[in-house]
């Protein structure tokens, strides 16, 4: 977190802001306050509190809010008190962050809120902005969701190329034996009730149904039973979701989460 984030100022400020730098007075002091212009799940006062304090140490930086709170419109959220030439320099770069990750965070509360009342998990996947993604998942467990792996180092998911190029799905498992520690499981993408089958006979520790129709998922869940997790993803939305909870899958993995989302309009005002 805190090297991306020394990039992303050495990318904003550069040498200096000639605007503020020009305009602002040496060590002239004043208050900042950080609001809300909707409805929206809080993710990232941390983060902008970081970006703050990198530029300036002596900047203090109070949270009315808490990350993964619910606030209404209007509401404030952070006070921040120093030099206003600090606040200044950083108020843009802790509002992408805030933002960005807010309007994740308050998506993923859509998602989980919609299928509550069933026995299933909304996860993320890997479609997150490159070198942000601890961010971007940090920000969908805020908002009630769980996070998928974090990259390709530290799960075995096993998808249609890795099919293709080893032959089948039963050669693609026997070419992992072996090599992964006993304590890593096993998920492997199929598209069809035959796919599923082989995953069953080859021994899959989860089951991704990906791009499966909800009679065709519900035929695998009902297939599979507790011989593996079953995990439903492909062209899950809003408006779909809670039918593809229905066919009983384990785990609901939401691309969308990560890489189509809309930024939470939040401001800041100096005083």
């Amino acid at each position: 977190m805190k090297k991306v984030i020394k990039r992303a100022i050495e990318e904003d400020i550069g040498t200096g802001d000639i605007t503020t730098d020009n305009i602002i007075e040496r060590d002239m002091e004043g208050n900042g306050v950080i609001s809300v212009k909707e409805k929206a799940v809080i993710a990232g006062l941390k983060v902008a509190e970081f970006v703050f304090k990198e530029i300036d140490s002596e900047v203090k930086f109070e949270r009315i809010k808490n990350d993964g709170d619910l606030v209404k419109e209007g509401e404030k959220i952070a006070l921040i008190r120093g030099d206003i030439r600090s606040i200044l320099k950083g108020e843009r770069l802790a509002l992408n962050f805030l933002q960005r990750m807010s309007g994740i965070a308050t998506k993923t509360k859509r998602y989980v809120d919609k299928v509550k009342k069933y026995d299933v998990r909304v996860t993320d996947t890997r479609k997150t902005t490159p070198t942000l993604r601890y961010f971007e998942k940090w920000a969908v467990r805020l908002g009630g969701g769980y996070n998928h792996r974090m990259g390709l180092y530290d799960a075995v998911l096993i998808k249609d190329n890795h099919i293709k190029s080893a032959g089948g799905i039963g050669e693609a498992i026997e070419k992992l034996q072996g090599k992964i520690p006993h304590t890593t499981k096993i998920e492997i993408e199929v598209e069809s009730i035959n796919g599923v089958k082989e995953a069953l006979e080859n021994g899959a520790d989860i089951i991704m149904l990906d791009n499966m129709s909800l009679e065709k998922m519900k035929r695998s869940v009902e297939l599979i039973g507790d011989s593996a997790v079953t995990e439903a993803s492909g062209g899950i939305t809003l408006e779909n979701l809670e039918d593809v909870a229905k066919t009983g899958v384990d785990v609901i993995s939401v691309g969308a989460l990560t890489h189509h989302i809309g930024s939470i309009d939040i401001g800041l005002d100096v005083k």
